[in-house]
């Protein structure tokens, strides 16, 4: 598949793919599961989505920050964001 059309990358590419697919296990699971939000550590009412949207947005942070200090080093970024994940699914 040619991703030329767009200055897109192969990596590029799984990120979107993976998003898409993290979006579609999320709507399945809501609508199969469905819960109510609950009160964490930031006592303010999450759901799956919400912590979904806190993961992925601190994900980045964490990944720019990474970019700044560290260098391109990123699969260990990627290892922070995993820790990150779980503890935000787990407490938030």
């Amino acid at each position: 598949m040619d991703l030329s059309w767009m200055a897109w990358t192969w990596p590029t590419a799984i990120f979107f793919m993976v998003i898409a697919s993290l979006l579609i296990v999320f709507t399945i699971l809501a609508i199969k599961f469905p819960e109510t939000p609950r009160v964490g550590i930031l006592r303010i009412e999450t759901t799956r989505g919400d912590r979904l949207f806190i993961t992925l947005l601190g994900s980045a942070f964490i990944n720019l920050a990474w970019l700044g200090l560290v260098g391109e080093n990123q699969p260990w970024a990627l290892g922070v964001c995993a820790l990150y994940a779980v503890a935000v699914f787990r407490w938030v």
